[in-house]
């Protein structure tokens, strides 16, 4: 029981080592709360009959008055200290972190969080963390969390596979919510990448990752894979039912590590009996039928296809509808085209540009996103923006060019070039866009109105207005968002001069000397009144010297050949970036950012 008045705290302590012995063991339980403050304690024997290698010991429940509960925006954690003794000698300890708070699902309301409707606002990415690749650096998921919350996303899918558990402690700290997920395809000859074949080692491994992963409280479903069901070999076993036996298998043995999460498995974009987008079928009314598995699990993840879920649930009407996987060249209708009060949320595919699935080389990975590699944000971020936080908004992007557009995995993807600049071609004219959650925009060249126009209310419009042919002409251009005739937003471009000198932004303001803590220095060009130029180019030199070293540089350029090894980098955008190793030892750090015919920088770094 859990309400704002009190909670009920069941503890279970797994213990190993004891088979066959019989001394008497006392495990006690203390609960700190997020003050530090001592608020319960509990304790109970150890069984003496003892036939098991590991034998579960529930303790005595105890009852905390007032508790302070885990949410997104008040990610409070609490502290279990539970101590293993024998003969009046503590011969183990082990401490963990966990959070209080309900979840509930319902095909009534979606998602409820303590009691209240939360519709999940999401990613769903691979794990890589651009320049420091697959490497688990904390700093390097930190920064990738309070990037995602400062666009008003709460909700990360770990597609497709465990995260470390440095991503879950962030995440419990910082409130992001988990959908925990352990594989891509199961048994799988053309996607399986595991040492041994599926069937041998499923087990094992969805109860690690459960026992690992259940006391994380941002954790609230467990997904046993991705793009299940449409091919047989993807099954896991060969039931000839699509996949359901494999997956109530699974199930079974999920529940008994955790009873308290709904389990659910990802589905690629296809029907029923397996029709995909390529059967000239796939349209036809009758075969707008949701895939059979999904209409099993205790959440119906779907990939895509948010406009059939309507006629999916007049087929299933017990479904309750999480989408998985969304695609960011349709912008905000997969969001808007869902029915939020009723499902549970979603989560954008490759929000962040990732490395693999790339599409032709140079170009090393997804780059179909809302940020780029280095989490800079392209303007597609902020229509992001302004549909998952309530704070009005606008923002001009400019289109570059329309970009690409392609066929992937039976969805069709891409992403126009937007860039957010003013420093154009004079005589010629550009499409651009305002994305704001205001109704209506007034766009402004130098002063002068280029005209108004009304938020669209299609699902496939909205918070997106599109500027045809606006006159290129040098100073500034002026979005002005307007709700009931009140001005309550504005954003404003204006042309810069030439880049003069460089500036430098460094992140980590408590940078510690613990070996692995990074340091993120961002370089910009400005010109002579310190407007940032993205139109300039040109190779920087990191001189790094003292208590930490140089691991990677960058510049958020995802179609580069050029390595991250080395001290050198071209601007993109007028971008560059540079990532830095603390050492073991405080110290000071000294770095000179330089580039030819521009004024270098210097700063001085403190690690403690």
């Amino acid at each position: 029981m859990v309400s704002d008045h009190h909670a009920d705290i069941q503890v279970q302590v797994e213990v190993a080592g004891l088979k066959g012995k019989n001394e008497a063991v006392e495990i006690t339980t203390r609960i700190y709360a997020p003050d530090g403050k001592q608020v319960g304690e509990t304790r109970a024997a150890v069984p003496p009959a003892r036939n098991l290698a590991e034998i579960e010991v529930p303790l005595p429940q105890l009852r905390l008055a007032a508790p302070q509960l885990w949410s997104i925006d008040t990610p409070a954690l609490y502290v279990a200290e539970v101590e293993l003794a024998a003969g009046g000698k503590v011969i183990d300890r082990l401490t963990k972190r966990f959070g209080i708070r309900t979840i509930e699902f319902s095909k009534h309301f979606g998602l409820r969080l303590n009691g209240r409707k939360v519709f999940l606002q999401g990613v769903a990415n691979h794990h890589d963390l651009g320049a420091v690749g697959a490497a688990a650096y904390r700093t390097s998921i930190a920064r990738t969390m309070d990037r995602l919350k400062a666009f008003g996303f709460n909700h990360i899918r770990t597609s497709h596979n465990p995260y470390s558990e440095s991503f879950l402690e962030l995440a419990d700290e910082k409130g992001i919510l988990v959908v925990d997920e352990l594989y891509d395809k199961w048994g799988s000859t053309r996607a399986w990448a595991g040492s041994a074949p599926w069937n041998d080692v499923w087990f094992s491994n969805l109860k690690e990752w459960i026992k690992r992963d259940r006391n994380h409280p941002s954790v609230i479903m467990w997904s046993f894979g991705n793009e299940l069901q449409f091919q047989e070999e993807r099954w896991g076993f060969p039931t000839g039912d699509w996949g359901k036996t494999t997956y109530r298998i699974m199930d079974v043995v999920a529940k008994r590590y955790d009873p308290t999460r709904k389990t659910t498995v990802a589905m690629y974009p296809a029907r029923a009996n397996g029709i995909i987008k390529a059967n000239p079928d796939f349209n036809i009314k009758e075969n707008i039928v949701p895939p059979e598995l999904a209409t099993i699990t205790d959440v119906a993840s779907f990939n895509y296809t948010w406009v059939d879920y309507p006629q999916y649930l007049k087929h299933a009407p017990d479904m309750i509808i999480y989408q998985s996987e969304a695609v960011t060249n349709e912008l905000a209708g997969p969001y808007f085209g869902m029915d939020r009060d009723k499902m549970v949320g979603l989560a954008y595919w490759g929000a962040i540009e990732y490395w693999g699935e790339s599409d032709g080389w140079p170009k090393k990975g997804w780059a179909y996103s809302f940020f780029n590699h280095a989490l800079e944000p392209f303007p597609q971020a902020w229509l992001t923006k302004s549909i998952f936080k309530p704070e009005p908004l606008v923002h001009i992007g400019i289109v570059d060019n329309e970009g690409e557009s392609k066929m992937w995995n039976d969805v069709m993807v891409g992403q126009k070039v937007v860039s957010s600049h003013w420093n154009r071609q004079q005589g010629k004219t550009y499409n651009l866009y305002t994305y704001t959650n205001a109704e209506e925009v007034e766009l402004l060249v130098n002063g002068k109105s280029v005209g108004v126009q009304k938020n669209s209310m299609d699902v496939t419009q909205r918070n997106t207005i599109y500027w045809k042919d606006v006159p290129y002409s040098a100073g500034t251009i002026t979005a002005v968002a307007r709700t009931g005739g009140k001005i309550v937003a504005q954003h404003q471009l204006e042309t810069t001069g030439a880049a003069v000198a460089l500036v430098l932004e460094a992140e980590n303001s408590a940078w510690k000397a613990d070996g692995l803590d990074l340091q993120y220095v961002k370089v910009y060009a400005v010109d002579a009144k310190g407007r940032k130029v993205p139109t300039v180019g040109g190779e920087l030199t990191f001189d790094v010297r003292g208590a930490a070293s140089l691991i990677a540089v960058d510049n958020g350029n995802h179609w580069s050949d050029d390595l991250f090894a080395g001290n050198k980098k071209v601007l993109h955008n007028g971008f560059a970036m540079g990532i830095l190793r603390a050492g073991r030892m405080p110290g000071v750090v000294k770095l000179r950012v330089s580039a030819p015919g521009l004024q270098g920088i210097e700063q001085t770094f403190n690690v403690r």
